[in-house]
């Protein structure tokens, strides 16, 4: 598999869509805004796409109650009331590309075959637009949308962004350097709250995280169990974070692998089955992890793990530690 090396990529790169989708429809910057204040303050609507969906509804709900407001689910008055005091965080920004940010290598397109991806030395992104859109919390479509497809991906260029930007990027130096690295590229802010314990309830589908008070802090959409592998309801523990992790896959685990499949041992990468970080739990062979596919949260199965978008993730395994409650109720 041939590596497409930013170095290479980038004298012709483009925001270039499909035929079929060069007139994306406009955003709508007040949603937008206030997914992002949302996303912002730890109530993770999902994508920041500028569009209503039960991601949104979701974090409204989590933010209404953390807020003590009636909980509708909908930006009504009371909540815009509430959000007022966070407006000084824009919609957008404007980003001026690096070299660093557009860093590659890329490969694309990404070997389906599990035996295929076990040979490259990362799962990484296939082009620098799918890695953008992760480090805005969107999609590419939204890129386009904010921009035009003839912009440009060249270093000093600048572009519009959903505001995803950290208030801080002060990481502990304990944490490893490429850790530190890739929480900096996935723009998730230093501080986050602590964590007493998390629930994760299915019948709205999202992972509640609760301080000593049991009090809602923060709030992520999530992908968990399906009818061949069920959410393992009941309390467990969390026993630690794997930062970037190598994805062990053994077919015998998996009902709908593919017959003649192997095992094998997939190298790291952001889209990796289980993406940026793996908190392995006390119910042997499950984890919470991030996913290569964030916009279908909440809108898949899984194969019994709690499946966050690759950011939300992130900042997950920031609030909690070894030994953190997880509470997983239907």
């Amino acid at each position: 598999m041939k590596a497409l090396f930013a170095t290479a990529f980038l004298a012709s790169a483009a925001l270039v869509v499909p035929a079929s989708a060069q007139a994306p429809q406009p955003i709508d910057r007040n949603i937008l805004h206030v997914q992002v204040i949302l996303d912002s303050l730890g109530f993770g609507p999902g994508v920041l796409d500028g569009k209503g969906g039960q991601s949104l509804t979701a974090a409204l709900k989590g933010f209404q109650e953390a807020k003590g407001l009636a909980i509708t689910g909908k930006p009504d008055a009371a909540t815009l009331r509430a959000l007022y005091p966070y407006r000084a965080k824009r919609p957008t920004a404007r980003f001026t590309l690096t070299r660093e940010a557009l860093a590659g290598p890329y490969f694309n397109p990404l070997p389906k075959d599990y035996g295929e991806q076990a040979k490259l030395p990362t799962i990484g992104y296939a082009t620098p637009m799918e890695k953008l859109a992760e480090m805005f919390h969107t999609q590419p479509a939204v890129l386009i949308a904010l921009n035009s497809p003839t912009t440009r991906l060249k270093v000093g260029n600048t572009i519009v962004v959903p505001n995803a930007l950290p208030a801080s990027r002060d990481y502990d130096p304990k944490l490893p350097d490429h850790w530190r690295q890739t929480l900096n590229m996935l723009n998730v802010d230093a501080n986050q709250p602590v964590a007493d314990h998390i629930v994760v309830d299915k019948s709205d589908s999202v992972l509640r995280v609760l301080d000593k008070n049991d009090r809602l802090i923060a709030q992520f959409s999530a992908t968990m169990g399906s009818s061949h592998d069920p959410l393992p309801l009941g309390t467990w523990k969390i026993y630690g974070a794997d930062y970037n992790p190598k994805f062990h896959y053994n077919p015998a685990l998996f009902w709908d692998a593919k017959k003649g499949d192997e095992k094998e041992m997939l190298p790291p990468g952001p889209n990796g089955p289980v993406g940026v970080v793996w908190l392995d739990l006390s119910k042997e062979h499950y984890g919470i992890h991030g996913t290569p596919h964030p916009e279908l949260i909440g809108r898949t199965e899984s194969h019994g793990c709690i499946r966050l978008t690759n950011w939300d993730a992130a900042r997950l395994a920031q609030m909690v530690k070894p030994g953190t409650k997880a509470v997983f109720k239907a």
